[in-house]
């Protein structure tokens, strides 16, 4: 049987690290603690096999790029690469891992409409050699060919969906869609498609169906009349690709403008802050050499009148020893309170005073010398701050001169890449309701047979196997006897539907139905991916025994041990791809055995999908 393989899932950006995560051919398993984007792993993978939304979380806010790797059946790598919110999927014949910045090999709608040309189902099932089957919507014998959407709802399941009480074979709980569903269980069980038959109608359907395809025409014609430009889809979105490789350029010019001008003004506030500072160091150091120079004039005035003081004591003789000038008295006669000392006590405190201040002075002089050294220091690096700050000035002004019409020219960018996605919009539309139209003239037409209904009771017992033995080998108690009932479209277990059962039940019976169909299409070579995604399958089961009252709706306990470690190591026997993310750690042997991820915040986990702060740092 052809399958496919995924291989990786990467979110990637110019300016965030890189968020991924890869995939084993056979077993991985994703676990640890809970919102570290575990499930979102899960629904980006629905995503990009087609999915219509995937709810933002605020850790993707900047990634502009997600990318899927795939293998096919014959080995041949392949990846998907969907930007956020649009409905184009780039294709690229080759493993890619990071940022892509050439252009694809080709592109596809990652939505399946009735006009689609170049969709994603059909470029996989084509390559896959499915694209030839069909698949009953109404009653009446209206057919349309198998989509990819069929069998991802069925391989791929979602946290939301694996307890949902909605039967796992139901896209929705609308009864538009439970033919189409029952259909396609009814090709992947018997490999038997629906062929295309005309149906009839009595008068009264005919006028009914009339005026609806009346009105849907007028509103075709509306959504028409609304369109800006008569260029088709394909047109729009050739003119969408290139102007927005155009956007793309205008952004990056704009963001290394940008830092060029920010850069300037941080650098122009530095030299700024750095020019205050100088100033006021300026002042402080005039300030302290005006003082200086003061005091350099009183200790020199001082030692011109000390000096004075000197020659008028030598003239006067009152600097010689002998006999005394003031009483005339010899120095044999001068009394010992009038000693020989007397008459130069004014000699040494004039020496003494005068060899103070010169002492004084030439402290002063190298001090002074030093002011003078900075003064001239901080005028020079005032000039050239001002110099800097004069440059830095012209800078800003020619950046904010350059980025003004380059804004203007990728706002206008931006106008018209708003009117191309308007009307990409309504081209989406219209193709929604021209497939109506189509759906309603299908109906319209003359029945040549019935369709069949059902699927035999042989197959459904083969398949019925499958799901037991499933659910015995994980050793799932209380579920004696499994079945898919096809009239209720729902799986029966222990005698009770799953959807009345509590959503631990719900999800182990959700899981081994996915996981045995999985099995059964393997084996009997039916259409199916061959690959199986798992999100919570078992962590919110309890055993019989931890409560007589049962499985109660709303239970939410840990599943019993025994369970969950013979889940996982039959998971290892699976002969296609499985990848099951839960929060409870998968068993020693199984961890030894299979590709694991665990996210969380012990020793050697991963914070989570995206990188943390923490892992940015200590990154490459």
């Amino acid at each position: 049987m052809a399958d496919l393989r995924l291989t990786h899932l990467t979110y990637a950006s110019s300016t965030k690290p890189l968020a991924t995560v890869d995939f084993a051919p056979s077993l991985t398993v994703v676990y640890g603690a809970s919102d570290t984007g575990k499930s979102f792993v899960a629904e980006s993978i629905e995503y990009m096999l087609g999915g219509s939304k995937l709810d933002p979380v605020s850790e993707a806010e900047g990634y502009s790029q997600i990318l899927l790797g795939l293998k096919l059946d014959d080995g041949t790598p392949l990846t998907l690469l969907r930007v956020p919110d649009s409905n184009t999927i780039h294709v690229y014949w080759a493993d890619l891992r990071e940022q892509v910045t050439r252009p694809s090999d080709f592109d596809v709608k990652a939505q399946h409409t009735a006009r689609s040309k170049n969709s994603l189902s059909q470029f996989l099932l084509g390559s896959l050699g499915w694209d030839d089957l069909r698949i009953r919507t109404n009653d009446v014998g209206g057919t349309r060919e198998l989509r990819l959407s069929d069998l991802v709802h069925l391989s791929v399941v979602p946290e939301n969906r694996m307890v949902d009480k909605r039967s796992p074979v139901l896209h929705s709980s609308s009864a538009n869609g439970k033919t189409a569903a029952a259909s396609v269980m009814r090709l992947l069980l018997t490999g038997e498609g629906d062929a295309e038959v005309t149906t009839g109608m009595n008068a009264g359907q005919r006028r009914v169906n009339k005026g609806q395809v009346s009105l849907l025409d007028r509103i075709i014609v509306d959504l028409q009349n609304k369109l800006s430009t008569s260029e088709n889809i394909q047109e729009l979105r050739d003119r969408h690709r290139r102007l927005q490789t155009t956007i793309d350029g205008y952004s990056r010019a704009v963001e290394t403008i940008t830092q060029q001008h920010l850069n300037s003004v941080a650098e122009s506030m530095s030299v700024t802050e750095e020019l205050a500072g100088i100033e006021a160091r300026l002042a402080e150091v005039g300030d302290l050499m005006s003082r200086f120079t003061l005091l350099e004039k009183q200790y020199r005035s001082d030692i011109d009148r000390l000096v004075m003081v000197t020659e008028a004591g030598n003239l006067l003789g009152f600097f010689k020893v002998g006999t005394c000038v003031f009483c005339g008295a010899e120095p044999e006669h001068q009394h010992p309170d009038h000693s020989e000392r007397e008459t130069t006590q004014l000699h040494l405190a004039v020496e003494t005073e005068m060899a103070k201040t010169a002492s004084l002075l030439d402290d002063l002089r190298p001090t002074m010398r030093d002011l003078l050294s900075q003064l001239e220091e901080l005028s020079s690096r005032r000039e050239e701050l001002k110099a800097s700050a004069a440059r830095l000035d012209a800078d800003i002004s020619v950046t904010r001169g350059r980025l003004a019409p380059l804004r203007e020219d990728m706002d206008q960018h931006l106008e018209v890449r708003s009117a191309i996605e308007r009307d990409l919009d309504l081209h989406q539309r219209i193709e929604e309701l021209e497939e109506r139209r189509s759906q309603l003239d299908g109906e319209a037409a003359t029945p040549t047979h019935r369709p069949t209904d059902y699927i035999p009771n042989g197959v459904l017992s083969a398949f019925d196997r499958v799901l037991q033995d499933t659910l015995e080998a994980w050793k799932v108690p209380s579920v004696e006897y499994a079945e898919y009932d096809q009239y209720q479209m729902e799986i029966r277990a222990g005698n009770r539907l799953r959807a009345s059962r509590g959503k631990g039940v719900r999800s182990v019976l959700h899981s081994a139905f996915t996981t045995a169909l999985a099995h059964y299409c393997r084996e009997h070579d039916r259409p199916h991916p061959g690959l199986v995604v798992l999100d919570s399958p078992v962590v919110t089961y309890r055993g019989p025994h931890s409560d007589p009252q049962g499985d109660a709706p709303g239970d939410d306990v840990p599943m019993t041990s025994t369970v969950v470690d013979h889940f996982y190591r039959n998971m290892l026997t699976f002969p296609g791809q499985v990848i099951i993310f839960e929060n409870g750690d998968p068993p020693h042997d199984v961890i030894a055995q299979a590709r694991t991820h665990r996210f969380g915040l012990q020793e050697g986990d991963r914070a989570g999908f995206f990188p943390s702060r923490r892992e940015r740092r200590s990154g490459p």
